[in-house]
């Protein structure tokens, strides 16, 4: 059952934006050989549900029924593996630096789309299921922001962003 939403961000090569690299990466089509970093992340295995573009630009490259490869060791409301019941969104950016309010406003209308279609009772980062091991989408995500967009309870987001303790599911 699907009751997480999992933000990360992403931008290939780190900190170019706009590019085909992150959808090549998703679809497998990435050239390794275009950019020196890309060696680093060839033997990864990664997918995610969504991708949202600077712009607001929503790409699906994995159907929401389906697992993605996203969390990788992962840890969140007492459970582990979190690719068993999450869904992951890419935000394309960069750990530490802000996002744009159209990923904002795309990422509120998926969210609320993904919870009439799924009882979504928590929304993390991956810093937040993965602590010590990932630090997406990081210090630059307006968690405020986003709880104030969707209007949900601070019962739904990390203790870190509200001040809280998660509720134990």
């Amino acid at each position: 059952m699907i009751d997480l939403i999992v933000l990360h961000s992403i931008s290939l090569p780190p900190g170019v934006y706009g590019g085909p690299e992150v959808e090549q990466l998703f679809t497998n089509a990435l050239d390794w050989d275009a950019h020196p970093y890309f060696g680093q992340i060839r033997d990864m295995e990664v997918s995610a549900h969504f991708f949202i573009r600077r712009d607001g630009e929503l790409v699906q490259f994995v159907d929401a029924d389906a697992r993605a490869w996203h969390a990788g060791a992962s840890s969140w409301r007492g459970r582990e593996n979190c690719n068993d019941d999450s869904i992951g969104i890419e935000l394309e950016g960069l750990e530490g630096e802000p996002f744009e309010a159209a990923q904002y406003a795309t990422l509120s209308q998926l969210c609320h789309r993904l919870q009439e279609r799924y009882p979504v009772t928590h929304i993390a980062g991956h810093e937040h299921i993965a602590p010590g091991r990932k630090q997406d989408p990081g210090p630059g995500f307006d968690w405020a922001r986003l709880q104030h967009d969707l209007a949900w309870s601070s019962a739904y987001f990390p203790d870190a962003v509200t001040g809280t303790d998660p509720p134990i599911a």
